[in-house]
């Protein structure tokens, strides 16, 4: 399963993926997590599912997502919320 990580850096904003050999820079937290959601969309519609997490201050952020493929032609990707590890939404 791809996964895509939204971390902070001393320039901005980083958006990782193991695809992707540089990590693509915005200088907001917002850009870059837009970029990361239309990045995890893009790859699910070839068919894997993707991990998209978002780490601030070096912890991850309860909010996690997975991006499950189209079941049939001419879907699209989902994009799903899982819980947080204490249980909350």
């Amino acid at each position: 399963m791809e996964t895509i990580i939204v971390e902070p850096v001393a320039a901005g904003w980083a958006v990782r993926a193991d695809r992707i050999e540089n990590d693509l820079v915005f200088r907001s937290g917002a850009d870059a997590e837009d970029a990361a959601r239309a990045l995890a969309l893009r790859l699910a519609a070839t068919g894997e599912p993707v991990r998209l997490r978002f780490s601030i201050n070096g912890t991850e952020s309860p909010r996690r997502f997975v991006c499950v493929p189209p079941v049939e032609t001419g879907d699209c990707p989902r994009l799903v919320q899982l819980a947080s590890a204490s249980g909350g939404a």
